[in-house]
């Protein structure tokens, strides 16, 4: 979010842009009224040229909130203005949000952020290590990279942690000294990662049917809905995107995948085995 708010204000210095969380929106808005100040919270959010909300999911269940951001939202659109949204699921997953609300949401261009890969967590720890004026061997930004997979916060809260723990011990930053710190943090166990073709193999022989059933195309119910199951937890359970899942299973397109995933939450609120199914499954592969 701050980084398409530095380029705009790159490509023009002079645009009005807010970058706030929900949460902030919310206490404004509240704020505002509690103050009889409406007026001015308006033309605070109106009057702008791009406005940049993070985790918009808090909105849900917050009624006249909602209200208020759907004809924040409809000033902006209506002038021309840049509207960046984020949330942790698909607006049309969020709970409890207003239907006119998940409309606006999904006019624009959905963008599914996943965690970086090998290579990228490697680009970022190498950036890091360049601002810090930081010398660190290939093998250990590798090292850091295989253990942290997460956020770009965490890798680079290893590399320092690395940093930090080498020069208390007067070592050079080595992979065995990586290593070591990094026990700390919690990533240093030996588990194997969580790969969508072990969800496969576990999905299949729980419901003692083959992988090849799962990656191929027959539609019978005890096929099909074990291979709906495995691609719910494929996506829940890993990092992996919709259009990488959709590949693991056989080539199959990110929509059917999409649907799959749909279709076994719809099910999970009214289906109490598929709830003991996957409960089970979880535990298996923890």
């Amino acid at each position: 979010m701050q980084a398409i708010a530095n380029k705009m204000l790159e490509r023009n210095p002079n645009a009005r842009i807010k970058y706030v969380t929900s949460e902030t929106f919310v206490n404004d808005y509240v704020n505002s009224i509690r103050r009889g100040s409406q007026e001015q919270f308006r033309n605070e959010y109106r009057n702008l040229d791009a406005l940049l909300v993070d985790d918009i999911q808090f909105f849900a269940s917050k009624d006249e909130t909602q209200l208020e951001f759907f004809n924040t939202f409809n000033a902006l659109h209506d002038n021309n203005k840049q509207i960046v949204l984020t949330a942790d699921q698909n607006p049309k997953q969020i709970p409890n949000l207003t239907e006119r609300l998940v409309s606006r949401f999904v006019w624009g261009v959905p963008v599914e952020i996943t965690s970086p890969g090998t290579e990228t967590r490697i680009a970022i720890l190498q950036s890091k290590a360049e601002e810090e004026h930081m010398e660190v061997p290939n093998e250990v930004l590798e090292l850091i990279a295989s253990k942290v997979n997460t956020n770009v916060r965490e890798l680079e809260g290893a590399l320092m942690r690395v940093r930090v723990f080498a020069d208390l011990n007067h070592q050079p930053m080595t992979p065995q000294i990586a290593a070591e710190a990094l026990q700390g943090m919690g990533f240093a166990d030996n588990t194997p990662a969580l790969t969508i073709d072990l969800i496969q193999k576990e999905v299949a022989q729980f419901f003692n049917i083959n992988q090849s059933d799962i990656l191929g195309k027959k539609r019978s119910k005890n096929i099909v809905v074990p291979r709906q199951i495995a691609m719910f937890l494929s996506r829940e359970l890993t990092d992996n995107s919709l259009p990488k899942i959709g590949s693991e299973f056989g080539g199959k397109d990110h929509t059917t995948v999409m649907h799959a995933i749909e279709k076994i939450e719809a099910n999970l609120k009214t289906d109490e085995k598929l709830n003991r199914d996957l409960q089970q499954l979880r535990q298996r592969m923890q």
